[in-house]
C-alpha cells in the first residue's frame, strides 16, 4: 500500500501525517508532495525521515494507491488527471469537485457506501462545517425525516488554515502589548470580535460557505432537506461549534433524540446543563468525534429539536474524514 499526501506543509497536510500515524493506517510507503517552495523539506513519520517532492505533471503517481490532497481547489483541478491517470484514488479536501455528479461526496458515518462509486477515481471531502453537522443529523434522520435545519456556526481560526491561526495568535499578543493588531487574513480584527462573514457573498446575500452547507448536505444525505445557515468566524484557535435547530416530519421526544445521539457512530454526548457540562472547543480540540450537548425541544414547533455541537475542524472536519474514507476503501477491498 503506497499513500501520498499532496500539500504536506499546510495545516491539513500536517494533520494527515498525525492521523495516519495515530490510526496506524496500513501503508508500506508514504510519499510527500508540495510546492516548489516546500520541496526538500523533511518531516518525521513513524520513525522515518521523509522528504517533500515537488508536485509536477509527470508520472510520480504511478504505483500510488491513495492520494490525500489538500492544496486548494486550483491545484486539485489542475493536477487531478496527473494524480489519477494510473489508477490512484484521489481523496480531495478542496471544494473543487464536491458538487460534481460523478464524484462522491463522503462522510463515512453517513454515506460511506457512496465511496465505491467513483468513476473518475476521485472522492470529495465535504466542507468542515457540513461534515460536523451531518454526523449529528444522521441519527435524527434515522428516526424521522428532517425537513428543515437552521444553523449558526461559530468557526475557529483553524478554518482559515495555518495563516488564520497565526493571525489570531499574533493579534492576541499585540493587543496584550497595547499594539495595533495586524489584519491580513481576515476582513477585520478577529481578537475580541465576531465576523459574520466566511467566504464571498453570493447574489442571495448568503455566503459561499453557507450555501455549501445547503447543497452538500442534500448530496451527502440523499435528501430534500433544507438548510439555512449563518457562518461566523470567532476568536477560537481550533474546533468549530454549531447551534442547530431541526424540524422533522414526526415529533421526536428528548429521550429518543438523546438515545439516538448516544448510539451514533462518531458522536459523544456531553449534556448535563445542571452541572455545567456541555461541549466547548477549548477542551475538545484534537479529538476525533463530534460532540453533542444542550439537547432540548424547539419552542417554535412540536416537531423541532435544538442542540449544540463541537468538533475539531482540522481533524474530523478535514484530515480524519479523508483518512476514514481511505480506511473504508481498504476494508471493503476497493483499494488493495
Amino acid at each position: 500500500m503506497r499513500v501520498a499526501i499532496v500539500g504536506t506543509s499546510g495545516a491539513v497536510g500536517q494533520e494527515f501525517l498525525r492521523v495516519l500515524a495515530e490510526r496506524k493506517f496500513p501503508l508500506d510507503e508514504l510519499v510527500l508532495f508540495g510546492s516548489a517552495r516546500s520541496c526538500g523539506t523533511t518531516y518525521e513519520f513513524m520513525g522515518k525521515t521523509l522528504t517533500v517532492k515537488e508536485l509536477q505533471h509527470n508520472d510520480d503517481f504511478r504505483g500510488i494507491d491513495i492520494a490525500l490532497v489538500s492544496a486548494g481547489a486550483g491545484i486539485s483541478k489542475d493536477y487531478a488527471e496527473t494524480i489519477t491517470k494510473f489508477g490512484t484514488v484521489m481523496i480531495d479536501n478542496s471544494s473543487a469537485f464536491r458538487m460534481e455528479e460523478d464524484i462522491p461526496l463522503v462522510v463515512p458515518e453517513v454515506n460511506a457506501v457512496d465511496a465505491k462509486n467513483m468513476p473518475r477515481r476521485i472522492i470529495a471531502n465535504p466542507n468542515c462545517t457540513t461534515i460536523q453537522m451531518v454526523v449529528a443529523l444522521k441519527p435524527i434522520e434515522a428516526i424521522s425525516h428532517i425537513k428543515k435545519v437552521h444553523i449558526s456556526t461559530y468557526q475557529s481560526a483553524s478554518g482559515a488554515g495555518a495563516s488564520g491561526m497565526d493571525e489570531l495568535q499574533a493579534q492576541t499578543l499585540q493587543i496584550a502589548n497595547n499594539e495595533e493588531p495586524t489584519v491580513k487574513k481576515f476582513a477585520f480584527q478577529i481578537v475580541q470580535n465576531l465576523i459574520p462573514h466566511i467566504d464571498v457573498f453570493l447574489d442571495n446575500d448568503y455566503t459561499k460557505e453557507e450555501m455549501k452547507m445547503f447543497h452538500e448536505t442534500r448530496k451527502i444525505m440523499h435528501s430534500d432537506i433544507l438548510v439555512s445557515a449563518t457562518a461566523v468566524r470567532v476568536p477560537v484557535m481550533r474546533a468549530h461549534s454549531e447551534a442547530i435547530w431541526v424540524e422533522t416530519e414526526n415529533e421526536i421526544s428528548l429521550e429518543q433524540a438523546r438515545a439516538a445521539f448516544e448510539n451514533a457512530e462518531g458522536v459523544i454526548v456531553i449534556d448535563n446543563p445542571a452541572e455545567k457540562q456541555y461541549p466547548m472547543p477549548l477542551f475538545l480540540a484534537g479529538r476525533d468525534e463530534v460532540f453533542v450537548g444542550r439537547i432540548r425541544k424547539d419552542l417554535t414547533t412540536p416537531n423541532g429539536l435544538a442542540f449544540w455541537t463541537v468538533s475539531d475542524q482540522i481533524k474530523k472536519g478535514a484530515a480524519l474524514n479523508a483518512v476514514q474514507i481511505a480506511e473504508y476503501l481498504v476494508k471493503e477491498g476497493v483499494v488493495k
